[in-house]
């Protein structure tokens, strides 16, 4: 049947008086063209047809998924199996005169035959990849890491299997004799090697997720990570630039993740004003009746002035001079006005830590801090927040015969 079928055009060309070496090569060729023909017919049906039936699939299911598998042209892709088979068994017929053409076709048909199923396993992996960003328990996961890592699997397969077509060398004995090689391998591609390996401990310890506030100061990154994938981790900082990281960076090196602060109910505020130790005095009674119009210490002052004084004269401390016995001094009764001030404040979370400290004594004077968390921890509302506290214990602090340091300039001189 095959023999009687591949000799049909070359006994009417023989009819016609062609010469019998002619006869076969017009009977080659017009197998050939009729093959193509008949191929490419074959591929539209069943491409319609695939495409059609998917697009109703997807319709009436619920599932984005079918949906995603139309958008990469998995049907589309899987439409030209069919034909490339029939191509593959309509060889023998075509050249059935040529044997010698047949094998290097057969070959090239074999390699487009591999490269057919990497596309079809790409679209599928591309698919997959898109269909596990749309889940909210992935979204925030490096899916195109792992995406990749299957890609490259196939790939190094697809050349394997492309070079012992072609080489007529079976792939296990290929294989046997590529891991001779595999040093080289290593080498080439290290960086993916240790991309890969990175990605999977960033993964597993939850290093950084896609959405993450991070700061790697390396890099000049601070911003938010936009992607993960097998070689490197995006991030777009707040001026909008982008900044790449190698994945491996981010357990080699040291990087700070924000997450912590925004799954938080505050966002810390920690900044110290700096006291002139010059300033700093005992309050006398008359400073003391003084500050008691400030509402919000009035009843602090009021509470401590009469226990120190029951103290003073339970031990009868000679008050002639202000060091003896227990004092009041402007720093302690304006570190206890920003504790009160913070702790009425409406964008101050109570329930986080809050204190104002003083801290060891430096060359520029003693840091008197303030220890506390925003309520709101948006960039520009907690800038606000912050900035708004501080315009007002910089105009507190003369209230209470205290000076901030500031190093001399011009104007200090004349």
């Amino acid at each position: 049947m095959q023999k009687q079928i591949g000799c049909f055009f070359y006994d009417i060309f023989q009819g016609l008086g062609v010469e019998p070496i002619t006869a076969k090569y017009l009977n080659m060729l017009t197998l050939l063209l009729l093959s193509i023909i008949l191929i490419y017919i074959i591929d539209k049906i069943i491409r319609a047809i695939l495409r059609a039936l998917s697009a109703r699939i997807a319709k009436q299911t619920k599932s984005p998924f079918d949906d995603l598998l139309l958008a990469n042209k998995v049907p589309r892709n899987v439409a030209h199996i069919l034909p490339l088979i029939i191509g593959l068994n309509l060889l023998p017929i075509i050249f059935i005169d040529f044997g010698f053409i047949e094998i290097p076709v057969r070959k090239i048909l074999q390699v487009l035959f591999i490269v057919l199923t990497l596309w079809i396993v790409r679209s599928v992996l591309h698919t997959l990849e898109d269909y596990f960003k749309t889940l909210p328990r992935l979204k925030d996961k490096p899916i195109d890491s792992y995406i990749q890592v299957f890609m490259i699997f196939a790939w190094i397969t697809g050349i394997i299997a492309a070079i012992a077509v072609f080489s007529s060398v079976s792939i296990w004995k290929f294989i046997t004799g590529f891991g001779a090689a595999s040093a080289i391998i290593l080498l080439i591609f290290k960086d993916t090697i240790l991309g890969f390996v990175a990605s999977i401990q960033v993964s597993i310890n939850d290093m950084v997720r896609i959405g993450d506030w991070i700061t790697f100061e390396k890099y000049g990154a601070d911003g938010d990570v936009i992607e993960i994938n097998l070689a490197t981790v995006k991030v777009q900082n707040f001026d909008n630039t982008i900044t790449t990281i190698p994945t491996y960076a981010m357990i080699s090196d040291s990087f700070k993740n924000w997450r912590g602060m925004t799954n938080s109910d505050g966002r810390r505020i920690k900044r110290h004003l700096m006291i002139k130790q010059s300033s700093i005095k005992f309050l006398t009674n008359e400073d003391i009746e003084r500050l008691k119009s400030v509402q919000l210490i009035s009843d602090y002052l009021e509470q401590m002035n009469s226990k120190i004084s029951k103290y003073n004269m339970q031990n009868n401390a000679d008050k002639t001079q202000l060091l003896n016995g227990r004092n009041l001094t402007n720093i302690g009764v304006f570190r206890k006005y920003i504790q009160t001030y913070l702790e009425n404040h409406s964008a101050i979370n109570k329930d986080m830590l809050l204190m104002a400290r003083q801290l060891q004594p430096t060359t520029q004077g003693i840091p008197l801090e303030i220890y506390a968390f925003s309520k709101d921890k948006r960039w520009e509302n907690y800038e606000y927040v912050m900035s708004d506290l501080f315009d007002h214990f910089l105009a507190s602090v003369p209230y209470f015969d205290l000076e901030i340091f500031e190093l001399p300039n011009s104007s200090a001189f004349k």
